[in-house]
């Protein structure tokens, strides 16, 4: 029997229509924004101006803290302007705009596609190469990859966990790369494996990609300490805690992190950047996403260039749909719709899904039925019916007590409700009060 998370979860349609489709290089755009805060923390100062001639690779913006990130340029050229643009939030932030010239790298990247399995570097200078290149988490989360391979003091790191689940419903651009880039994949999971100081890795793929589970698989053999784990075909199983669960069966406490539990999660695209930028001296500039949708000429995966249109890769896959209803950055589960096409492509851009109209007008919310469904799905063990009346009824010291920062926002609950109840949407405002409150306090 296939290995699975022990609470919750649905199985909703997969669509996964670009699996087949190779990577494919986007073309670089006239012009790039490059927004300066692309991840969880402290957005990163900017270190050009207005004028400067720039290069492929080279340092525009310096992290600015622990929790941050470098941001380098994806493009060569001038920098045109700094200026506050929206970003797919719908906000506006800080962008670093440069106008393109040419394709001119930095000389110490290695863009040869020679494999380099002979891991040199020490523990330390692994999370410090990791840290240069910008590196953060492209499962969506874009959590500072340096941070997690720094394991607190008082904590053992004993085992490290691969994320290339990809539970989303239509998105593929994980699959392609183990199925395309399964070495350097491998590789870069032995570099995780030393800068933590473990010797045993776990990749959990769900079932619904054979071929991936089959060709890493076989590689793997040529790799010590790395096993391969197939595991069952369950939403949202690439949750963190989930897939500790679903892989190790230990369960990471409430409030806690996965380091309680000993283990590392990082995302198998991660492990691919941490290869490129240890191995191959490049930053993190370019990345893989999935554009798909049911009504899309052409549902396929780019690599694209940080900072790139959202329009330019819609228009590589066909151009966009008559019927499109919303756009949606991610996946149709935990993205978020998009505001405009003009915004640009980040490193937590890991799709982009054109829904047809007809599938994305809300249903008529009714009374609640008390079915329980939403109880019985959620991975977490949480009352989403309760965390919706409470959010709604502004009892936030309900909200906190019910463990409402447990959520991890996956939608299953909102997917199930047969009265069509915008559950999610409530507890996601009441999450962000009493995490505004809790930060208050300290």
């Amino acid at each position: 029997m296939l290995k699975t998370f022990s609470i919750g979860g649905i199985h909703p349609a997969e669509n996964k229509l670009s699996a087949e489709s190779a990577i494919q290089a986007l073309p670089i755009p006239q012009m790039v924004s490059i927004p300066i805060s692309q991840h969880i923390g402290a957005p990163a100062t900017a270190i050009v101006k207005k004028g400067d001639e720039v290069k492929v690779g080279q340092l525009i913006a310096k992290s600015s803290g622990f929790v941050s990130a470098n941001i380098h340029s994806s493009v060569s050229g001038a920098v045109f302007k700094l200026d506050d643009i929206m970003d797919a939030s719908g906000f506006r932030r800080t962008s670093i705009i440069i106008k393109v010239d040419g394709d001119e790298w930095l000389e110490h990247i290695d863009r040869s596609e020679e494999l380099v399995k002979d891991i040199k570097a020490s523990k330390e200078e692994i999370i410090k190469q990791v840290g240069d290149a910008g590196i953060v988490g492209l499962g969506g989360a874009t959590f500072p990859a340096h941070v997690k391979l720094s394991v607190p003091p008082g904590k053992t790191a004993e085992v490290l966990i691969i994320n290339a689940v990809e539970c989303e419903p239509y998105l593929t651009s994980d699959h392609r790369i183990m199925l395309e880039k399964g070495d350097e994949v491998l590789v870069g999971t032995q570099i995780l494996m030393k800068a933590l100081e473990v010797n045993k890795a776990i990749i959990g793929i769900e079932n619904n990609k054979p071929d991936a589970i089959a060709h890493l698989t076989k590689l793997a053999a040529n790799y010590n300490g790395i096993e391969i784990c197939p595991l069952k075909t369950q939403y949202p199983q690439g949750g963190e805690k989930q897939l500790i669960s679903a892989t190790i069966k230990r369960e990471v406490p409430s409030g806690a992190l996965p380091i309680e539990v000993g283990a590392v999660v990082q995302n198998v695209g991660t492990a691919y950047a941490v290869y490129e930028a240890v191995q191959k001296n490049k930053p993190l500039f370019e990345r893989v996403a999935t554009v798909t949708g049911k009504s899309l000429k052409n549902p396929s995966n780019w690599m694209f260039r940080i900072g790139t249109p959202v329009k330019d890769i819609i228009e590589a896959a066909g151009g966009m749909p008559e019927d499109t209803g919303k756009i949606v950055g991610g996946g149709p589960m935990m993205g978020k719709a998009l505001s405009s096409i003009d915004v640009p492509l980040t490193k937590g851009s890991s799709g982009l899904l054109l829904l047809p109209k007809e599938e994305t007008a809300r249903k008529a919310t009714k009374a609640c039925i008390r079915c329980g469904k939403c109880v019985s799905v959620c991975p977490m063990g949480l009352e989403p019916y309760l965390l919706m009346v409470c959010a709604d009824k502004k009892d936030y010291e309900r909200l906190e007590k019910d463990a409402v920062m447990d959520c991890i926002e996956c939608g299953s609950c909102s997917f199930t409700c047969p009265a069509h109840r915008p559950l999610l949407d409530y507890i996601r405002l009441g999450k962000g009060k009493v995490a505004q409150i809790m930060r208050a306090r300290k």
